[in-house]
């Protein structure tokens, strides 16, 4: 929801960095350890360090924000360089919360697992495929950004569009850092942000509706 906001600021301050970093590491390498970071983050969880698992997180999200800034800043921007980072980061979000499940091995922390992996999954198709059908009927600049254009965080090029939602790139690292910092809550979080997740969803099927049987 805040994420065009927000990626304007990060852009602004990582640039000074990604163009030094860019001088020696490429973004698709800033991806893998971003990717690194995050799976690191998932195996302490298994072993109790949430503040360690949480530090490793934080590490995850700065470096997948960087990615973008030293493709852009060194122009090195690639549809290759968009999908890696995006088939990472989204193994790292499932990744995250089936170690806390794990943790707990909690019959229901399992199951609002279940429920938050689930509603990732229909997530990932209302956006994606909702993208493919915008490219092929020439919405990418007309309709998607009247409705204001977000992509996924951190893609090295001109990532997929879709529909502005209720959850994006920001209040996913918010609520994912929650997780860290609350994980004998993680039960209620995991049902919360599948619920606001469902939300996005259902805005993102009102507004295929609207517009594609036209």
């Amino acid at each position: 929801m805040f994420d065009e906001f927000l990626r304007a600021l990060k852009d602004r301050f990582f640039a000074p960095f990604a163009r030094r970093l860019g001088g020696f590491m490429g973004p698709n390498t800033v991806s893998l350890f971003a990717f690194l970071a995050g799976m690191a983050s998932a195996g302490v969880v298994l072993l109790g360090g949430f503040f360690p698992a949480l530090l490793l997180w934080l590490v995850n999200r700065i470096a997948d924000g960087l990615d973008g800034s030293v493709a852009r800043e060194t122009d090195r921007q690639t549809d290759f360089g968009g999908y890696l980072d995006i088939m990472l980061d989204f193994t790292v979000y499932a990744a995250v919360p089936v170690a806390f499940a794990v943790f707990h091995d909690s019959r229901e922390v399992y199951l609002s697992a279940m429920v938050l992996l689930a509603v990732f999954y229909a997530n990932a198709a209302s956006w994606m495929y909702l993208s493919a059908l915008a490219e092929k009927r020439g919405e990418k600049r007309r309709g998607f950004r009247e409705q204001g254009q977000n992509r996924p965080e951190g893609g090295h090029s001109t990532s997929l569009p879709m529909p502005r939602g209720l959850i994006g790139g920001a209040e996913t690292l918010v609520i994912y850092t929650l997780f860290f910092v609350f994980p004998g809550a993680v039960k209620l979080l995991f049902l919360g942000m599948a619920f606001l997740t469902l939300v996005t969803i259902l805005q993102r099927l009102v507004w295929a509706r609207r517009h594609l049987d036209r």
